[in-house]
């Protein structure tokens, strides 16, 4: 965790910016929950455990620009809801995800399916691809588990 956060403190000082104490513990909070796809409030709530001093606003400074020197991405998922995660280090492009409309987990897809359909855009269209997302919706292995007839969960969370 040390050298992640001593990379992004690298990252903030080149953009003339100082990882000061609230921002590295939000900076903590994301590295500890890298899986979670954690929304701004989530943050929040997990950062005012460790520094109560903190507040949502900086937080919300804090998220915004990470975001901003590509340090995260934003996800948004179709709920209405913003979602932090890392991006990868050294990764191309942004992995995609699969997102159960039943009990609204997010799985991942690390590797890049879409670099063959990148290259045919760039060639027909004459178009420079900086980067792409790609979501599913459906319904997760797990949802299927439990009911016979997975298109009757669509909709309908199983509890």
């Amino acid at each position: 965790m040390e050298k992640r956060v001593n990379q992004i403190k690298q990252q903030l000082s080149a953009h003339n910016y100082k990882l000061t104490p609230q921002r590295e513990a939000t900076v903590r909070v994301l590295i500890e929950n890298e899986e979670a796809h954690l929304s701004a409030e989530d943050v929040y709530l997990l950062v005012k455990e460790k520094a109560p001093e903190i507040g949502l606003a900086t937080v919300y400074r804090t998220l915004e620009l990470l975001s901003d020197l590509s340090v995260i991405h934003k996800l948004n998922f179709g709920d209405g809801v913003t979602r932090y995660e890392f991006r990868a280090e050294g990764a191309e492009h942004h992995h995609h995800h699969l997102i159960c409309l039943n009990c609204g987990e997010v799985d991942e897809i690390m590797e890049d399916l879409l670099t063959p359909i990148e290259a045919r855009v760039e060639e027909e269209y004459q178009f420079q691809i900086v980067d792409h997302r790609l979501t599913f919706h459906g319904v997760c292995r797990r949802c299927k588990e439990v009911v016979a007839d997975p298109k009757k969960l669509v909709g309908a969370r199983v509890t």
